[in-house]
């Protein structure tokens, strides 16, 4: 009896020890659970990107032939380094006599250009010599008008006298009448007082007919005035039209020489030189072989950028939670690294970064870019050894702080992270939940 009772003792006490243990278990794992719930948690939004640069001219470009042309020489090969303005390439042109053509050319322009400013130098000579004519003719003119005004004037003064004359000739008649009645005078006295009104009245339509003469003659000349001004004028305007056209055709003679001078210049630097320091990528042509037209890549190049630069692209949803300023914590490939989103203070081999630009529109299939630059008060990025152009990277734009438990409650609920306090919306459903 003895010896089956105490193996069933021995089990009993062996299974309250395991209730214990149980439940201690379950007791720490509810504490934990509940100490999780009140843990603080960082908010953010991941994106996947790369490493580029911060302008333009620091990211891959082609380097492109300047004109038709093929290459006949290389001075680099593909991962050279070169310093800005080194030698990269050297072309030749599909034209052997190019540069001859292209100078006769020129010198044909330059003749044209001379021939076309001695036209012009003719055409303003003689629009001075017709302004300088039509002063004289005019100022003839006005002096002959001037001279019938003059004439107009004695002729006037000559028919006023005539008229005088006439009156004194007519008052004469009537009083050597009334004398010959009363028997004072002769016959022969009426006969010359009648004899002088006659005369008088013959002088009186003398001067009337040289008087109309006179003004119609000064109507003659201010006629001849206006047409001699109105002759020159249209000399004038027809000799201005045409140096007009010399000019014109001087400025079109001159960008044509402009154009071949830009052509030669080009033929003329047949050689391709590193526009900034940086690596070369890719040798795009090979010597004497292709053609090339102008503006195909020969090569493509990698520059130095100054400072390192990556573009992470985020979803629609996430772009309005993103703004200039914000931190970011970034995972680089070939970099290790261990992150914690939710405690960035723990992650190991993260950098950090600041967001530089978001994009006022999307770049890539209904994704928006951003740039984030390294952050001045973290750790410095990794060299470019690590961080060449391209490099994939992965990057969390950090928010706020929020409780785990809440975290938790917003991703059953599919909330977004935060909405801006400031947007009307937000505050309108604020004001639905109260």
């Amino acid at each position: 009896m003895s010896a089956y009772v105490l193996p069933v003792m021995a089990e009993l006490e062996s299974g309250k020890r395991v209730r214990t243990v149980a439940r201690s278990l379950v007791i720490l794992f509810a504490v934990a659970v509940i100490a999780l719930i009140f843990t603080p948690w960082q908010q953010s939004v991941s994106g996947m990107g790369h490493v580029s640069a911060l302008t333009p001219v620091e990211r891959v470009q082609a380097i492109s032939a300047p004109v038709e042309s093929r290459v006949a020489r290389w001075h680099v090969t593909e991962g050279t380094h070169v310093r800005g303005g080194q030698l990269i390439v050297e072309l030749t042109d599909n034209d052997p006599l190019i540069l001859d053509r292209l100078g006769n050319e020129r010198q044909a322009v330059r003749e044209r250009l001379m021939m076309a400013e001695g036209r012009a130098a003719a055409h303003e000579e003689r629009l001075g010599r017709l302004q300088e004519s039509k002063a004289n003719a005019v100022n003839a003119a006005r002096s002959r008008v001037q001279m019938a005004n003059e004439r107009i004037v004695q002729n006037e003064q000559a028919m006023r006298a005539a008229e005088e004359r006439l009156t004194a000739a007519r008052l004469n008649i009537a009083r050597q009448r009334s004398l010959l009645d009363r028997g004072l005078t002769s016959q022969r006295a009426v006969e010359l007082a009648q004899q002088e009104f006659a005369t008088a009245e013959a002088e009186v339509r003398r001067a009337l007919a040289s008087l109309n003469a006179a003004r119609t003659e000064k109507q003659a000349l201010e006629d001849d005035l206006r047409k001699i001004t109105a002759d020159a004028d249209a000399a004038i305007e027809s000799e201005r039209a045409s140096l007009n056209l010399a000019r014109a055709e001087i400025a079109n003679i001159k960008a044509e020489f402009q154009r071949v001078d830009s052509r030669l210049a080009r033929q003329q630097t047949l050689q391709v030189h590193a526009p900034r320091d940086g690596t070369v990528l890719r040798l795009l042509a090979q010597p004497n072989s292709e053609l090339l037209k102008g503006g195909d890549p020969v090569a493509l190049f990698v520059p130095d950028a100054q400072a390192a630069t990556v573009e992470l692209w985020l979803d629609g949803m996430d772009m309005p939670l993103v703004q200039p300023g914000d931190k970011v914590r970034l995972q680089f490939n070939g970099w290790p690294a261990v992150q914690f989103v939710g405690w960035p203070a723990v992650a190991v081999g993260t950098f950090g970064g600041i967001v530089r630009l978001v994009d006022a529109a999307e770049t890539n299939g209904g994704k928006f870019r951003i740039l984030v630059t390294p952050d001045p008060d973290d750790d410095p990025w990794p060299s470019a050894r690590y961080l060449r152009q391209g490099v994939q990277a992965k990057g969390w734009v950090l928010l706020r702080q929020v409780k785990l438990g809440w975290e938790l409650w917003r991703r059953f609920n599919g909330f977004p992270p935060v909405i801006a306090d400031n947007e009307p919306g937000a505050a309108g459903a604020k004001g639905k939940k109260k």
